[in-house]
């Protein structure tokens, strides 16, 4: 298991010994809360594969997405602020699987382990970054390049060149309308940088797409690298 989790690899020999005991394998089916707004956080998920999306909620009921991550990571990032909970929804956006330790049992490791609280630390900071950028890019980008980075997002995390999902769900990930995904999806299309077909998202040109999205997308990858080196060296090598 710690070959297929970024900060599973990157712990100690003695930190991974304590916790490997108490790793305990999971599913993620799509649409799996790992944690709702305002309720206690239970679990910190380690995922191995998929995407797992942090969504904010406003008090009209609009949604939109804060953040993303894959087997770079853990959920949640804040463990390492001593939240017990959060504000926010973490749902499984594309399925996969992972492992999971008992709250209590991660907060008892990292008062033990300096080491394992400063790596929680670092990811909490790189998944603040990301909120940072993301909101940066909706304030600033239009939703065609918006697009562009959300897709290049979840392509740094999934095996392969298909992301599972519907329009729907991408509205959601954007805060926009239905139609303006559909729109966005043709420009992408008519580029020849992707092909979409009945949920399924097919990255046909990364350099070319990693080109269109211009500065919306880059900001938050280089922090992650700076803190824990390349993505994709978890995302395109687990096994």
């Amino acid at each position: 298991m710690r070959n297929q989790n970024k900060l599973l690899a990157l712990l100690s020999l003695d930190d991974y010994a304590a916790l490997e005991p108490v790793l305990e394998p999971i599913d993620l089916p799509q649409g799996f809360v790992l944690s709702a707004p305002g309720e206690p956080l239970e679990h910190c998920y380690f995922p191995f594969s998929g995407v797992i999306s942090t969504v904010v909620t406003s008090p009209s009921g609009k949604r939109t997405e804060i953040g993303l991550l894959g087997r770079e990571g853990v959920s949640p990032s804040s463990i390492a602020l001593g939240a017990a909970d959060a504000p926010y929804l973490v749902v499984m956006q594309v399925p996969g699987h992972g492992a999971r330790v008992p709250i209590g049992v991660m907060r008892r490791m990292m008062e033990a382990s300096p080491p394992l609280k400063r790596l929680l630390t670092r990811w909490a900071h790189v998944a603040l970054s990301q909120a940072a950028f993301t909101a940066l890019s909706n304030a600033i980008h239009p939703v065609d390049e918006r697009l562009a980075r959300w897709i290049l997002m979840c392509h740094d995390r999934v095996d392969g060149d298909a992301i599972d999902l519907t329009h729907e769900f991408l509205a959601i990930m954007l805060s926009v309308r239905r139609p303006s995904v559909t729109v966005a999806l043709h420009v992408l299309e008519g580029k020849q940088l992707i092909y979409s077909h009945r949920g399924t998202i097919i990255v046909r040109d990364r350099k070319a797409l990693e080109q269109f999205a211009v500065d919306s997308y880059g900001g938050a990858e280089r922090e992650y690298e700076r803190m824990f080196g390349d993505i994709q060296d978890i995302t395109r090598k687990s096994a």
